[in-house]
């Protein structure tokens, strides 16, 4: 641990001195927070009695990286700090002799290397970047809630056709492609919601575990939140003077201090983390309407007919989804609706083949 911080700091003093201005200063600033976290464990080394290596090499990749940033540019290497500090985000959660400060900087540091690299490039290109940040509406919900309404109506649809397409190809009675459908449809709708709850339900555990830990973190340490808060200002363009200003007057409120942590430091909006009924019952309506497509036909008919209409209704329904993918993608609708016809309909031959060869050879 004590070598790792050693190095980590003097990476972030070689991309200091590739730097200039606020950015400069942020690298410097991660140095110091780097410093205090090798502090820490050359103290607990003394209290164990042990000797405190002195400082060696600052070590291959932290000179690789360091070269890279002065032989191309700080932006080149950026990306790769930034992998690595978000894999050891974690590092100190679950470590009895590390500081709930020193977590909590962890965390916060590829936070920051983030917002560095939103920041950088020129104005054209930071313009460009900010305008698709703040507005991706232009291209999809901002929720989200749109695309997994489709992506499980999509579900349900392909799964359910090439289910009942199996059981036509089959030969089996009309009645049993009916039964069979209203099987796969009831029985992939509840996994579907089941899973979704479960999924929704741990997620939303994790992210609430994560606010109290800052509630902890802003309760025992204060000023060390504050001078995180006022970091990630200061990646975000804000002058010293200015974020220092502002993190300490967010600081006074503790409900504002919560709610504005958890939103720049754990990326989370704590008044819309999911509901996990919600999602469950929205999963559940969505891969229904898919799947109910090619169940109606056997519904109100049966025989070639009812088969016919359910392959024209869903070819019609499979374009339909894929063209509605692709206007959340910003892609082409056509383009996209045939894709997901050829790649949906393939599926459903593919099971009608298999189950005609199962049902004439049995």
């Amino acid at each position: 641990m004590l070598t790792s911080e050693r190095r980590s700091a003097a990476l972030y003093r070689g991309l200091a001195a590739s730097s200039e201005g606020e950015r400069r200063e942020v690298f410097l600033q991660l140095a110091d927070v780097e410093d205090k976290h090798a502090a820490h464990w050359a103290a607990k080394l003394t209290e164990l009695g042990e000797p405190v290596p002195a400082p060696g090499s600052v070590g291959l990749r932290s000179r690789v990286l360091t070269w890279l940033a002065q032989r191309f540019s700080v932006d080149a290497v950026l990306p790769l700090i930034e992998r690595a500090e978000h894999a050891d985000a974690g590092l100190y959660d679950q470590d009895p002799d590390a500081t709930a400060d020193m977590a909590s900087g962890e965390r916060s540091h590829a936070l920051v290397l983030s917002r560095l690299r939103a920041g950088v490039g020129s104005a054209d290109e930071e313009g460009g970047r900010g305008i698709a940040k703040r507005e991706r509406w232009h291209r999809s919900d901002r929720s989200g809630s749109l695309r997994a309404a489709v992506f499980g109506v999509n579900d349900g649809l392909v799964s359910n056709t090439s289910l009942v397409m199996g059981f036509a190809g089959s030969g089996a009675a009309s009645g049993i492609v009916l039964f069979a459908g209203l099987a796969g449809l009831l029985a992939g709708a509840f996994s579907m919601a089941a899973g979704e709850y479960i999924s929704m339900r741990s997620q939303r555990d994790a992210y609430e575990h994560e606010i109290e830990l800052e509630a902890e973190e802003l309760r025992d340490d204060p000023e060390a939140e504050t001078e995180e808060l006022a970091l990630i200002y200061r990646a975000k363009g804000l002058d010293a003077e200015e974020a220092d200003r502002i993190a300490t007057s967010i600081m006074k409120d503790k409900d504002a201090a919560l709610d504005t942590m958890a939103r720049e430091e754990l990326g989370l909006d704590p008044d819309e983390l999911g509901s996990p009924w919600s999602a469950a019952f929205s999963s559940l309506i969505a891969f229904a309407l898919g799947a109910v497509v090619v169940v109606l036909p056997y519904v109100f008919g049966s025989g070639t007919a009812a088969l016919i209409t359910a392959i024209v209704l869903a070819a019609l329904a499979l374009f339909g989804v894929g063209a509605v993918i692709g206007l959340i993608n910003g892609r082409s609708a056509i383009r996209a609706g045939t894709r997901q016809l050829v790649v949906g309909g393939a599926a459903a031959l593919i099971v009608f083949g298999i189950g005609n060869a199962i049902g004439h050879g049995a």
